[in-house]
This record gives C-alpha cells, sequence and structure tokens, in this order.
C-alpha cells in the first residue's frame, strides 16, 4: 500500500516537513538561482489555485508543451495538487500532433511555453474544441482572452485562495492512489499515439521503490536535462519530491557538460546516446593528438578495463597494476572526472541499451553507469542495477514490489503498482498490452541471469529474421560498432526479409569535423565529407572490424553514410534520442531497396 494518498499529498508533506531544504536550482541568464520547498509552494498553490478557477475538476486533463525548465516541474506539480492530471506534449510535437492530443485526452487547458508554441496551438484551435485556454508562460496574452499568461493565471490563483482558503485542502483530502495523474502519449510509430493512463499510485511506487534501495538521498544533487514529457523525466521529478533530492534542472543539450561542471552534481539519469557522445569525442580527441598523448590514451584505457574487470568481480586492484592504475588516473582519468563535475557518483542510463563496452570506458574512469529500465507503460522505473550490485550487461534487478517472468517466446513480462491502468479509451490495445489484466507485455526479449539480473537482448518487434530464416539482433550490433568507432553518430541494421544485411550509418559532427581539419578537409561540409572516398574508407574499417567478430548471416554487406545526422526536427529521433527504426527505415526506404539490387555497388 502507497504511503501517500496523491501526489498532492506527498509534495504537501514535503513542503510541511523540509520547508528551507533546497527543491531545485535553475539558470537565470548566465547564473543559477535556487529556490526551497516553501518557496516551490508559493508558486505551485496559486497554479493549482488558478486552475480550480477556471472550473478545472479532479482528473480533468490539463496539458503542457514545454522544454525542460523550471516551469514545467512548477506547473506539473500544480496540475496535480489541483485535483487534475496531466496530459504530456513535446516541444517538437506538430500542430497536427498537438490537435489530436488534446483533443483525444479532452484536455481543457493548455499551457505552452511562449508565443511560437501558442501559435501552433492557435493553427489548430477547431480542433480542439475542449480547450478553454491556453497559458502562454513566456509570451503574451491574445485579445480575445482564449491566450492568457501565467502571471495572470496566479493572480487569478491568489483570488482563489482568498475566497477558499481550504480548497486545496479539500482536493488534497478527496484525492486517492487510484485517481489519474498523468496522460503520456507514445511515440505512434506504430499506429495512431496511445495515451498511456499513469495514476497517482503509479509515482507513489517508483518513489517508494527507489527510496527504499538507499540509491540516493537528500544530500545528494541531481542534475535533470531529460523530457519532463517522458517517464523517465516526470520519475525523475517525482524522486526529487519522494527523497527531497536537490535538483538542478536544464533541458539544453548542447549545455549538459558545460551545465555539470558548474552544478557539481553526484548523479545523473541520461539516455546511452548521451555517453555514446562523450565516449566518441574522447576517443576521437585522443586519435588527433596522436603522437605520444594517444599512446599515453591507449595505455590507460588498457590499464583502466583491466581494473574495471578486477572490480567487478569484487576484487581491489593491487600490486602493479593498482600502481599502474594511480598513473593512468592522474593522466588521463581524472580529467574526465572533472568535466563531469567532479563529484559524480554515479550515471543511471535508460531508455535505450547502453553498449557494454562503452559502460566499461566509464568505469575504467572512475565513473560508474547504472543500467536500468522500464516503459512509459511501467512509469519508468522497474529495474535498475545498484552500486554494490552492479552487473554490466544487464539493467539490474526488479524493484521491491516488482515481479517478472519470461514468457515461452522470451518476451519480459512484468507486474507492479507503478503498471498503467490502460491505454485511454482503447479497451482493445489495452487487453493485448495487460497479460490477464495485470502482465505488462513488453514487447522486448530477456532473460534472468543467475544473479536475478534482468537481461535483454532485443526488442520482439526488431528482431530481423533473413530470406534466409536466420535471426539478427540489430540492436547489439548497432551497439558493438559505436563502441569502437568514434566518428559515428547512428547506425541502423536493415535487412529483415532480406538475403543479408545492410546499415545506414550517419557521422558525428564533432569527431568528423576535427579529422577533416588534421586530413585536409576542414573546407568540407557534413555532406560533401559522407561523399568523401578517405571517409567512406574510414567507416569500411569500421564495419569490417564489426563484421570479423560476426557469423556469416550477420555481417553487414553493404551501407550508406548519409549526408546529414538524425534529428528530433526531422523525425528520426524521439525526444529522449532513441532513433525511430520504422520512421528511418521509410525515409531511406529508395536507399534501402538499392542495396539488394544486382547494380548496386558495394561500397
Amino acid at each position: 500500500m502507497a504511503t501517500f494518498r496523491s501526489v498532492a499529498h506527498l509534495f504537501r508533506n514535503r513542503v510541511e516537513s523540509t520547508p528551507d531544504l533546497e527543491a531545485f536550482s535553475f539558470r537565470s541568464n548566465n547564473d543559477w538561482e535556487s529556490i526551497n520547498w516553501q518557496q516551490v509552494d508559493e508558486r505551485v498553490s496559486p497554479i493549482a489555485a488558478g486552475l480550480r478557477s477556471f472550473g478545472i475538476e479532479d482528473e480533468q486533463r490539463v496539458a503542457v508543451i514545454c522544454t525542460t525548465r523550471i516551469e514545467w516541474l512548477l506547473i506539473d506539480i500544480g496540475i496535480n495538487v489541483a485535483g487534475a492530471a496531466t496530459t504530456t506534449l513535446y516541444p517538437s510535437c506538430t500542430a497536427a500532433d498537438c490537435a489530436f492530443i488534446v483533443s483525444d485526452s479532452a484536455s481543457r487547458i493548455v499551457f505552452a511555453e511562449n508565443d511560437e508554441q501558442v501559435a501552433k496551438l492557435q493553427s489548430v484551435r477547431e480542433e480542439m474544441p475542449s480547450v478553454r485556454h491556453i497559458i502562454n508562460i513566456d509570451g503574451a496574452a491574445s485579445d480575445d482572452g482564449w491566450v492568457i499568461t501565467i502571471a495572470d493565471l496566479e493572480a487569478r490563483g491568489a483570488a482563489w485562495i482568498a475566497k477558499h482558503d481550504k480548497g486545496l485542502a479539500e482536493v488534497q483530502a478527496r484525492l486517492t492512489p487510484q485517481h489519474l495523474c498523468t496522460l503520456i502519449y507514445t511515440s505512434g510509430t506504430t499506429g495512431r499515439p496511445k495515451g498511456v493512463e499513469l495514476l497517482h499510485d503509479c509515482w507513489l511506487y517508483t518513489g517508494e521503490a527507489i527510496e527504499s534501495t538507499g540509491l540516493m538521498g537528500n544530500d545528494d544533487r541531481q542534475f535533470l536535462w531529460l523530457p519532463l514529457s517522458h517517464s523517465f523525466g516526470k520519475m525523475l521529478e517525482t524522486l526529487a519530491i519522494y527523497i527531497g533530492v536537490p535538483t538542478s534542472v536544464d533541458g539544453d543539450i548542447p549545455r549538459i557538460v558545460d551545465n555539470l561542471a558548474t552544478v557539481q552534481p553526484t548523479f545523473m539519469a541520461a539516455a546511452p546516446r548521451i555517453f555514446e557522445k562523450v565516449y566518441n569525442k574522447v576517443v576521437s580527441g585522443a586519435q588527433q593528438q596522436g603522437g605520444v598523448k594517444l599512446m599515453i590514451f591507449r595505455w590507460a584505457l588498457k590499464v583502466g578495463k583491466q581494473v574495471s574487470k578486477e572490480l567487478q568481480a569484487g576484487r581491489t586492484p593491487t600490486g602493479t597494476i593498482g600502481l599502474q592504475y594511480k598513473l593512468a588516473d592522474r593522466l588521463v582519468f581524472s580529467k574526465l572526472r572533472e568535466l563531469f563535475g567532479g563529484r559524480m557518483r554515479f550515471f543511471i542510463s535508460g531508455s535505450a541499451p547502453l553498449n557494454r563496452d562503452i559502460a566499461e570506458f566509464f568505469h575504467a574512469a572512475g565513473l560508474l553507469i547504472l543500467e536500468g529500465y522500464g516503459l512509459t507503460e511501467s512509469s519508468a522505473a522497474s529495474f535498475v542495477n545498484l552500486p554494490m550490485h552492479n552487473e554490466f550487461g544487464t539493467v539490474g534487478q526488479p524493484l521491491p514490489g516488482t515481479q517478472v517472468k519470461i514468457a515461452d517466446d522470451g518476451e519480459i513480462l512484468f507486474t507492479s503498482r507503478g503498471i498503467m491502468r490502460g491505454y485511454y479509451n482503447q479497451p482493445e490495445k489495452t487487453a493485448e498490452t495487460l497479460i490477464d489484466g495485470r502482465w505488462l507485455a513488453t514487447g522486448d526479449i530477456g532473460e534472468i541471469t543467475a544473479t536475478g539480473h534482468l537481461r535483454i537482448t532485443d526488442r520482439k518487434k526488431d528482431l530481423i529474421k533473413t530470406s534466409g530464416g536466420k535471426y539478427v539482433a540489430p540492436q547489439a550490433l548497432e551497439g558493438q560498432f559505436k563502441a569502437f568507432c568514434p566518428y559515428v553518430s547512428q547506425i541502423l541494421v536493415h535487412g529483415n526479409e532480406r538475403n543479408f544485411c545492410s546499415a545506414l550509418i550517419t557521422m558525428e559532427p564533432d569527431a568528423i569535423s576535427a579529422w577533416a581539419d588534421k586530413n585536409g578537409m576542414g573546407d568540407k561540409s557534413y555532406a560533401e565529407l559522407a561523399r568523401e572516398p578517405e571517409v567512406i574508407a574510414l567507416f569500411q574499417h569500421c564495419v569490417s572490424r564489426l563484421n570479423d567478430g560476426l557469423a556469416r548471416f550477420e555481417t553487414i554487406k553493404r551501407f550508406a553514410l548519409l549526408e546529414a545526422d538524425f534529428a528530433i526536427e526531422t523525425g528520426e529521433l524521439t525526444p529522449s534520442l532513441k532513433v525511430k527504426r520504422k520512421a528511418v527505415e521509410a525515409k531511406y526506404s529508395d536507399l534501402l531497396d538499392s542495396f539488394y539490387t544486382a547494380s548496386f555497388a558495394q561500397i
């Protein structure tokens, strides 16, 4: 049973028990400001009351389209304190996406970050008949009153509180763990988006379960950049409230490393793409320096991996290897730790598979990445490795209260209080996904290790079956390739119902630019470099190296370098930086088809 009745009850308890504890810090111009829990309440209560003043009732939906910033947190908490449920929208959503999600969810009010987002919503106003008002966070109100500012909302809220001094307390008293808290829509790559109904108890469970592991406390500091429209981000917001972890928030991805050096967090959650980018930058930088520095880097990396193996086996490196590691740490690894602020205890990686070689690279540098696993349908947090029980290549053991089993076909099934109530207004889809009404069919293939850790081998629907009847796990090949090719940004392995495997590859812009400068091609654009024979040969070497360790039916026979990297804006990446496999294959279908024609000249 939940300790708290709702997220509103949880928040009120946090404010009353630790009013002066730092809650959040955020970037204001070039400086960082912080607010304590009492100050958070002073912003949240008028927002919540303002929503009630507009007639918002229990469990009615209020949508938010905004980047990760302090206002998102205050608004989301405010919506829950008002007894309403948050419908999340990614800032990258098109006007059509917004119209569908807002209309399908019957959201009554939408918070929009700025005039640009407001204009997007105004263009589809007629398709959102349920919307009474748009609340503009940064921009202006409209002449007709449909758009108001957040300051106007808070002023209305203050007036409402003056007339209903116990109004929000009465809302909190009514809410139960089974009331709707959040409605998160899936990406819709295989059909129309599905609204995942997550109850107050779902988030209370994640906070309760993670607190029970002792993974973090209020003497830690979190850096939060992940999209708060995503279940992973919402889970991290819940931890900040449940455990009282001071959280620095800024969703500006290019500034992540700079921000880490400033706020010096002790932990951060991220998608694997962030670790891949840092890894590529470090490795390619060493290669560009060449000479003695490259020799030192390679030596340090070799020593570090030996030490990582020793630590994984529960042994403390001593003797010669211990002395070598101290030197390697002083020359190489300490500099990497300083890049992340110098206080990092661990990272949490989720949303997509993390290659083991990359995890061991960071471990060698004294930076532990704890891989975890969950779905939007399970409120994100379901499995996680812990510092004292970390098993590389797995996503950890189930959190307390989560049960797991493997179906006959290898699919992972699990259940907990964090599992969704269902898909909003889609009972048939709900029945397909919730086996016996409680076991979540994940669509992932995996196994349980002897230590009780979960290992995921691939997506059930992503498994490639060649025309010869052989099965290939594309994510495993993609992860291996990223581990030893410092110039790659993304790779997508293709070959379902084909007679061999092929690949689409994009280049890491910074890494390939540095390589081009060193090799007399610094004046060439990204697209021009993708067509250069020397660059193609560079990637062919990496493909050949990958193929050397594969069975014949798994090898990449043909590939192409794309003339632009994948991006959220162009539809190839999700906001959590996962590749939209089907979208990419559809976009480049002609190129992929050409790989399998007799006239194709193999690269």
